[in-house]
């Protein structure tokens, strides 16, 4: 298990991160959310043990996680970071780059190690490539290989997808997480992309304005957005009456005590996101069909669940 005991950190005396506490149970994959400059990336690299915490404590099941102060290798044996700056050997094959960590002494083991993590990033026809002639999101791909090739107990992912094109997303999200949760690898991801996570992540952590602004299930959360920030990164939503409301929650009704107004009809392949105008505030719904501007709707609250 991972404890994050109330941990701070500063840089320059500005707070980056104050009072963060949480545990990871060992095999849980958990994502790290939050606006650009919240400390998703800094967070990362304390549990790696690249800064030296100003306050509380980390530790993977009995070991303590400590900075460079106490140590000159930074970073435990039982864990893999794999940051958005890809610590690659440029002048090596990606095959050779994914076995370089591994035994040379049972050379079957390590080509069959070697073939099965070409297959969960989908670089099998890279294999003989040096990196050097690879794309930014080939290399990414290479990083992430080469970051599990010895299974490490706990991985931490900085933004790990950022550089790869979208339509290889989708299947490589799917290879990597169902491989980590199969080999109980420990996950925490730092990402301000819901797609990258939403479907694969136990836990979800929003940072704040240097705090933990929620701690729960994609599912609670998704379902019980307190604020704004939690709403945003599920999708389009809407502050009515003081509630927080999905556009997707929003149905169009033959009368109503909401009378909206269109003002904009927006194209999202198998629906239309519709802007109108409810008593002079924009409010967005989904709809199956493109609406005229200027028409006159009435709509309705779904209740779910």
């Amino acid at each position: 298990m991972l404890q994050v005991k109330n941990i701070s950190f500063r840089y320059k005396k500005k707070n980056i991160l104050e009072a963060i506490s949480f545990h990871v149970n060992q095999g849980e994959h958990v994502s790290i959310i939050g606006e650009s400059g919240s400390g998703k990336s800094t967070l990362l690299k304390l549990l790696y043990g690249t800064y030296d915490l100003n306050e509380g404590e980390i530790f993977w099941k009995d070991s303590q996680i400590l900075g460079p102060k106490f140590n000159l290798i930074i970073g435990p044996d039982f864990m893999k970071y794999v940051s958005q700056e890809f610590d690659l050997m440029p002048f090596t094959s990606v095959s050779e780059n994914i076995g370089a960590f591994l035994s040379n002494f049972y050379p079957k083991e390590k080509q069959e190690r070697t073939l099965e993590l070409l297959k969960v990033v989908e670089l099998e026809a890279y294999a003989n490539i040096k990196v050097k002639e690879l794309s930014g999101g080939q290399k990414q791909r290479v990083a992430l290989a080469r970051a599990i090739a010895k299974q490490p107990e706990i991985i931490l992912l900085d933004e790990p997808f950022s550089h790869i094109d979208n339509f290889k997303k989708q299947s490589l999200r799917r290879n990597l997480f169902k491989y980590l949760k199969e080999k109980n690898i420990t996950c925490i991801v730092a990402t301000h992309d819901k797609d990258d996570v939403l479907s694969f992540s136990d836990q979800m952590i929003v940072l704040h304005n240097a705090k933990i602004l929620a701690n729960n299930t994609p599912q609670y959360l998704y379902k019980h957005p307190k604020d704004k920030l939690i709403a945003s990164f599920f999708g389009e939503f809407n502050d009515i009456n003081g509630k927080l409301i999905y556009a997707n929650q929003l149905k169009i009704v033959e009368t109503s005590d909401l009378k909206t107004t269109v003002k904009q009809v927006y194209y999202k392949g198998y629906y239309y996101l519709i802007e109108v105008d409810l008593n002079g505030n924009k409010v967005f719904l989904e709809h199956h069909k493109a609406l005229k501007i200027d028409t006159t709707v009435y709509i309705s609250i779904i209740r779910q669940g």
